[in-house]
């Protein structure tokens, strides 16, 4: 079994000042042009090309904007095409991170069992394709590969914040959320630490600190972390679409639509529109709200052409909001054939009750509470669909978890919850 890391450090980390943190931004732009400059005057310039597709990831990273994992793809393929592979695992290493980001995993699983047969690399971190062969494995759902991966990754007394958060996620599918608390500790210090420090790292790691809270019911320690990942990274689009999430689900919807809106201006991701939306919705905008509802649409198309970055959003969104049950049914389906993890199950299992298939929906909901993963939307649907079987008590047992563990953890689902209980 994957071994728990020791508890947090006491140690109070170094916080460097914010100046520092933000520091690398307008430095990244620059270098990023100074490298296109390059790889455009010599195209067989694989280091340029390699740190040249570094930075465009850095830049999705920080934006979730995908033209930059459009770029990202593009140099990463040319630099392999200008010196391969063998003699160029840091680009092999690159397009293993642009097809992971792109949602191709078994791509990227792939790439990592590649760099792993070869010995690559040579130098540098030996145990970071075992890092993204346990992160393919599982987004795919190969939970016991993926532990077996990290455990390699262990063996190699490899740390720091990339280790840590990835053993914190893999924690809390298990339903380990005290020891995903921990591996995150863990992870903040290290990057806090970091010279110099990575804000976006940073910021990542204190949203996922709010996203525990969050999940956990407990939305006043949501929001502050959601305000110290802003505080390291003002904008992060993440953090400003939790704080909206956080403030809704302590009564404040006017905070919330605010908080969503920020976001949903700098990237109109599909989650986020969909949820500012449901505010909208729930203050009487009704206007606004289907104009958000038909942006989502828009914004699932245009992922398309980057591969199936939202193909599961939108499934959710439709079943959601009783919309096209039998193309949300159709997108879960399709995603869940190559991609069999928990929450892909959970999508499929809610879009197949929507669609009618309640025994489709009975199976797939099994296969997602599989690990004990703690999350009250995959209770909630569990509950609805022991509803529609007949079985009163099951459905009575999982609606009454989700409302136990996280009474808001959706605007308009958890109140569909409620009422459906009380029925």
């Amino acid at each position: 079994m994957l071994s728990s890391t020791a508890p947090a450090s006491t140690a109070a980390p170094v916080i460097p000042p914010a100046t520092a943190l933000a520091a690398n931004a307008d430095a990244s732009e620059a270098a990023i042009r100074w490298l296109e400059d390059r790889v455009r005057k010599d195209p067989d310039d694989f280091i340029a090309h390699n740190k040249l597709a570094d930075y465009y990831l850095q830049r999705l990273r920080e934006t979730g904007n995908v033209r930059w994992l459009e770029l990202a793809a593009r140099t990463a393929r040319a630099s392999l095409k200008a010196i391969p592979a063998e003699q160029n695992p840091g680009g092999l290493v690159l397009l293993g991170q642009t097809e992971f980001a792109s949602h191709n995993f078994a791509a990227s699983r792939d790439v990592a069992n590649q760099l792993i047969s070869s010995g690559l690399p040579e130098k540098g971190d030996r145990s970071y394709p075992w890092q993204l062969l346990g992160d393919s494995l599982l987004e795919l759902g190969d939970y016991e590969g993926a532990e077996k991966a990290y455990d390699r990754v262990r063996k190699f007394g490899a740390g720091g914040a990339g280790v840590e958060t990835r053993l914190a996620h893999y924690e809390t599918l298990r339903g380990n959320i005290e020891k995903a608390e921990r591996h995150y500790a863990e992870a903040l210090s290290a990057a806090l630490n970091q010279v110099p420090p990575s804000r976006e790292t940073v910021a990542w790691i204190r949203w996922q600190l709010g996203e525990l809270a969050f999940a956990a019911g407990d939305y006043e320690a949501a929001e502050k972390n959601y305000r110290d990942s802003l505080t390291t990274f003002p904008d992060y689009f993440r953090a400003l679409a939790g704080l909206g999430k956080a403030r809704a689900a302590r009564g404040d919807m006017a905070g919330g639509i605010e908080q969503y809106e920020h976001a949903v201006r700098i990237i109109p991701e599909p989650l986020f529109v969909a949820a500012l939306g449901d505010l909208y919705k729930l203050t009487g905008r009704e206007k606004d709200a289907a104009a958000q509802y038909a942006l989502v649409e828009q914004a699932g198309r245009l992922g398309a052409g980057s591969g199936a970055l939202y193909n599961r959003q939108l499934a959710l969104f439709y079943a959601d909001h009783d919309l096209k049950a039998e193309e949300a049914y159709a997108l879960a389906a399709k995603e869940y054939e190559a991609r069999r993890d928990v929450y892909g199950a959970d999508a499929l299992a809610w879009a197949a009750l929507k669609a009618g298939k309640v025994g489709e929906a009975q199976t797939a909901i099994k296969e997602a509470l599989k690990l004990g993963t703690k999350d009250a939307r995959m209770f909630y649907h569990a509950g609805m669909i022991a509803r529609a079987a007949g079985d009163k008590a099951a459905a009575r047992e999982h609606l009454q978890r989700a409302l136990k563990l996280n009474p808001q953890f959706d605007p308009l689902q958890s109140a569909m919850a409620r009422k459906a209980l009380e029925g």
